[in-house]
């Protein structure tokens, strides 16, 4: 893996950087697509991307930042904060980062939110696939020593070099690619506004927690108790997943109650 993809002039262009525009563009186009059939306009998703944009690049680099500030940021200069070209995002953190800014949006333009978030949700598990394949190119994200024969082994300069590790950035990327199809498939046949969002939630952290079990770029420093950030962070999504779908389902029972009387 080379994370430098080509160059124009002296400057390098990032296969992460690459990656993660896909992402982007691929998720909006897919909303954009998806929208219309929940009664939403295609131009209020794209009308939402730049506030989603920039909520998740700078949620995602504020909590990187937190994170590694003692190892990467303490005593370096402070422009070294805005470098992300070569990588230093946390998905957890640019998803509430996007989360907020879109709140945000929708309310300020007397959107449905909760249509809204279900026209959104498996665009991000598409947008997150191809990050992860920017965190693989870039070495990002890596597992556990492990002998199974799909196991890597990163170029010289890596860290883990020359040990064969879990391609945990390749399986978080297979992942979100089938939740990606499954709750495309589910928007369709959704019982309630809000339920495909909801399940968005619940799944990835459940998916993001296992995976954990097999990163390795976490220092012992790091873990909280026995569990990694990723996994507590996920312990809350996870919570706010259920407390989301309960209300969303009740929501609709209380408005065919009032139908009936």
């Amino acid at each position: 893996m080379n994370p430098i993809a080509f160059h124009i002039g002296n400057v390098a262009i990032h296969w992460y950087g690459i990656l993660v525009a896909i992402g982007f563009l691929a998720g909006f186009w897919t909303a954009s697509r998806r929208a219309p059939l929940d009664g939403l306009s295609s131009e209020s998703v794209a009308d939402i991307g730049p506030w989603l944009i920039v909520g998740g690049l700078v949620g995602a680099r504020m909590l990187y930042v937190i994170t590694y500030w003692q190892e990467d940021f303490s005593g370096a200069p402070l422009v070294d904060i805005f470098k992300i070209r070569q990588g230093g995002l946390v998905f957890y953190g640019g998803f509430i980062g996007a989360t907020l800014c879109a709140i945000f949006y929708v309310r300020k333009n007397k959107i449905p939110i909760w249509k809204m978030a279900d026209a959104l949700a498996p665009s991000i598990a598409l947008g997150h696939a191809f990050g992860r394949l920017g965190c693989l190119m870039t070495g990002c994200c890596y597992g556990k020593a492990c002998s199974l024969p799909w196991s890597i082994t990163f170029p010289r300069d890596h860290v883990t070099h020359p040990i064969a590790v879990h391609p945990t950035q390749l399986y978080e990327s297979f992942f979100n690619f089938a939740l990606f199809a499954g709750l495309a498939w589910i928007y369709r046949k959704k019982k309630f506004d809000g339920q495909v969002f909801a399940l968005y939630l619940m799944a990835y952290a459940f998916l993001r927690a296992v995976n954990e079990l097999f990163r390795g770029d976490y220092e012992p420093s790091k873990h909280l108790g026995i569990l990694t950030p990723g996994q507590l962070t996920g312990i809350l999504i996870m919570s706010a997943g259920i407390a989301m779908w309960f209300f969303c389902s009740s929501q609709i029972r209380k408005e065919k109650l009032q139908t009936q009387e």
